[in-house]
């Protein structure tokens, strides 16, 4: 049985723009995430509607439509049976009821209160139509003098973005011939520019998990996630900012445009990328966490599942960190052992002020960094943008992630997380601020 956790207070929070990241306070919204044995749900779900009261049970299969609508009503709990997950709401009185029936349930693994999630950016975009890229030097003629992983650390600030943004070259995303091609990568976040003529050739699916929301993303962060993951090699007015341009791009709209959601709406895209049969999902989204806090049991074990399916889960690290005076831990659900948690460097292969560290224990590491600072890429409206922050490093990681799954197409999830890990490069910092190292492309 997993911790219960503080309980929430008050009704649902009103999503809200705006908050300085490193001054947010954890929020709930009243609701419970409730983990259930996959082979007796049933079970669980009666125990709890006949000991605890909770509304009618909707259940939601495999990549059913209509997820969004349900989670936007306080009369019904829903069931998602891809991932055993349900999210119910209960009244004030029956909390106590709540637990109780938890512990006695063999059948109920983990229950804890729904917490508020947000986009994980730093800064205000800075949009541009095409950008301007100064040109500081070329690669090209050193290739023949170091090593992959050598060069991507000499190059230090003196970056040639006119071609390729600094975030690609970081990783060797621009060396490697492999390009994602037939991989299917889910993008849970603010939702994309559908439009986008550089993103119209990637996106496969798409869905949104926001009560009476579009797919179409009026904030920019997806959009932004989704162009560093699989924008084109050659795109028609910008340098290339995409790691795997031929990837098949499932958008799951869990965060609003305010970029604010809930561990319902990000376990119910979860749970569609699953069905969809994604081999990474990509996270850059996350709540803040108090030193010493515990993971939570529910989306470590939904993790555990996704794995078992085949499916790598890659996530922001967060940017509540203010450096060098604090370093405030790894937030969640990044700080889940089964799911890994991506750190932010800047152009000087230093750790971004903002990123978080390994403070916490158990999953509260770091499992790797990618580059996370001035990061181009795409915007609504067919435009780009430029953002900073371990949202900004994740879907680089997801992007290597996709690419090592074009390559090894049998291995599993674990594999390829191993292989993410190991083909690092070790860099000056501690294990704490960056993990394995500097993310590099196979």
């Amino acid at each position: 049985m997993g911790p219960m956790g503080k309980g929430p207070n008050g009704e649902r929070p009103q999503q809200r723009a705006g908050m300085p990241l490193g001054a947010q306070q954890t929020e709930y919204t009243g609701r419970y995430v409730v983990l259930l044995d996959q082979q007796e749900p049933d079970r669980g779900m009666e125990a709890l509607r006949s000991s605890v009261g909770i509304s009618s049970v909707e259940r939601v299969r495999g990549a059913e439509p209509g997820a969004a609508e349900l989670l936007g009503r306080a009369d019904v709990s829903v069931v998602f049976d891809e991932l055993g997950v349900a999210v119910v709401d209960v009244q004030p009185d029956q909390r106590h009821a709540l637990v109780t029936t938890a512990e006695a349930e063999p059948t109920i693994v983990a229950t804890e209160p729904e917490r508020v999630v947000y986009a994980s950016v730093i800064t205000e975009p800075q949009r541009t139509l095409t950008g301007f890229f100064p040109t500081y030097r070329s690669d090209d003629d050193e290739v023949s003098r170091h090593t992959r992983a050598e060069l991507a650390t000499s190059l230090g600030p003196a970056w040639d973005e006119q071609n390729t943004t600094w975030g690609i070259q970081g990783i060797r995303a621009n060396w490697s011939h492999l390009t994602g091609s037939g991989v299917k990568i889910a993008v849970l976040d603010t939702g994309v520019d559908t439009d986008h003529p550089d993103l119209t050739g990637c996106v496969e699916a798409t869905a949104s998990f926001v009560s009476g929301a579009s797919v179409e993303d009026g904030h920019g962060h997806g959009t932004h996630c989704v162009g560093t993951v699989a924008g084109p090699a050659k795109p028609g007015h910008a340098p290339r900012y995409g790691v795997a341009g031929e990837a098949r791009v499932l958008v799951g709209k869990v965060l609003s445009d305010q970029g604010v959601g809930s561990d319902g709406e990000i376990l119910a895209g979860m749970a569609w990328a699953v069905a969809q049969g994604a081999r990474v999902v990509s996270m850059s989204l996350g709540a803040p966490v108090e030193p010493g806090e515990l993971f939570p049991q529910t989306y470590e074990n939904v993790a555990r599942r996704a794995l078992r399916r085949g499916t790598v889960i890659v996530a922001a690290a967060g940017n509540e960190s203010r450096r060098p005076g604090f370093v405030a831990p790894v937030g969640r659900p990044a700080n889940c052992p089964s799911i890994l948690a991506v750190a932010a460097l800047g152009k000087d292969l230093g750790t971004a002020f903002f990123s978080c560290g390994a403070i916490n224990g158990a999953g509260g590491e770091v499992n790797i960094a990618a580059p996370g600072v001035d990061i181009f890429s795409a915007a609504p409206d067919g435009t780009y943008q430029t953002m900073s922050g371990t949202s900004m490093a994740t879907p680089h990681a997801a992007g290597v992630a996709t690419l090592l799954a074009q390559a090894h197409p049998d291995a599993s999830a674990a594999d390829l997380s191993t292989r993410l890990l190991s083909g690092a490069h070790p860099l000056a910092q501690p294990g704490a601020d960056i993990g394995a190292g500097l993310l590099q492309a196979p």
